[in-house]
């Protein structure tokens, strides 16, 4: 391939996926023309829907065809009919956290926006969010105490007892807090570290880890608070915040807390990174942060602004295709900003107009220039 062209593998998934995932290949389509580069797509299945094709929610193939790829671009999985399946064959857990795991996908970027023209959608009082909020929540996706050992129920004299581990080491920490960093410095240069030192060893280590690293970006305001703390500082005051840097367990958490204040899910991407390729770029997966709505499946609905912000994040952080990737978030505001609303974020008291999922897509492609 030339240096311009690129091997994506879509995997749109089940429910409201494909409707939304087809819509972010239209806007990527229209980014590539303006901006001279290709895409070269690989179709394959996940989740629900591999499961009744091919037996398995992450089939040999689809997993061979993202070891090749540039990178991967995600839909949604999951749904009531698969739901009476034992946990582990479930579409989520056999297929989007194996995925994490086979590619050390250990951080996860969340971009948590309330565009000024959306504040009406969110929770929070208006004289809070006023002009709107950019907050960017940095996960750590693979240590802590969703992975850490021993884990088990076992059955006592006194009952049953359950034991979950929360365990970091100091590289696993590093490696995050840089890739936090780094973010803030591209961003508006200040970091938040959230922890519970004042309770876990983990959050002893964590800060002390992340002061070491701060020291090699001088340029970048640190500050730390305690997770709870942060919870309730994150409705506040939530333009306040740029950066928060986050253990697996509180950053599951707070970045679900600003899914809600930013508004409604279906705005809000998400980028699963991985290996450093250099030059500031990672192989990653790239999702919307809601599901699969079933609920809404087939009317033609859907909010497609999640899943093209999360294209935009691929062509930014894996393909480093910065200008197109401007250009698309420009362009999701652009749309915004004129009024045009799928039902999620539709307020009859606005000068809006209410549209479907096509023609959302449709006022994107409009704007991008």
């Amino acid at each position: 391939m030339s240096s311009n062209e690129f091997k994506i593998s879509v995997l749109a998934g089940d429910g409201i996926g494909p409707e939304v995932m087809l819509e972010a290949l239209r806007v990527l389509d229209s980014a590539s023309n303006k901006y001279n580069f290709k895409l070269r797509l690989d179709h394959q299945l996940v989740g629900g829907i591999a499961i009744d094709q091919k037996s398995h929610p992450l089939p040999e193939e689809t997993l061979n065809s993202c070891e090749t790829s540039d990178a991967i671009l995600f839909g949604s999985v999951g749904g009531p009919k698969w739901e009476s399946l034992p946990p582990d064959e479930q579409p989520e857990r056999g297929a989007l956290l194996p995925l994490r795991k086979h590619f050390g996908l250990f951080a996860n970027l969340r971009p948590s926006v309330c565009f000024p023209s959306l504040t009406g959608a969110s929770p929070i009082r208006t004289d809070i969010i006023e002009g709107g909020f950019d907050v960017l929540c940095v996960r750590e996706l693979t240590g802590g105490i969703y992975f850490g050992e021993p884990k088990s129920i076992n059955q006592t004299t006194d009952g049953r007892i359950a034991i979950d581990t929360m365990i970091y080491n100091e590289s696993e920490i590093d490696r995050i807090a840089r890739v936090a960093f780094n973010a803030a410095r591209g961003r508006s240069k200040k970091l938040t570290s959230i922890d519970k030192a004042n309770v876990l060893r983990n959050g002893i280590l964590w800060r002390e880890i992340v002061e070491n690293v701060s020291k090699d970006f001088p340029d970048v305001e640190l500050d730390h608070l305690y997770v709870d703390n942060a919870a309730m500082q994150l409705i506040r005051r939530p333009k306040e915040f740029d950066v928060l840097l986050a253990p697996n367990l509180f950053g599951d958490i707070l970045s679900d807390e600003m899914a809600m204040i930013a508004g409604s899910l279906g705005m809000l991407a998400s980028a699963s990174l991985g290996q450093s390729k250099g030059n500031g770029l990672y192989f990653g997966m790239y999702e919307p942060s809601g599901g699969s709505a079933p609920d809404i499946t087939g009317k033609g609905i859907a909010n497609p602004c999640a899943q093209i912000l999360s294209a935009s994040l691929m062509l930014r952080y894996s393909l480093g295709l910065t200008d197109a990737a401007d250009s698309i978030d420009n362009a999701v505001r652009s749309a915004i900003d004129k009024g045009y609303r799928t039902g999620d974020i539709f307020s009859s008291d606005a000068d809006t107009k209410q549209v479907n999922t096509v023609e959302m897509s449709d006022a994107i492609i409009d704007n991008i220039i």
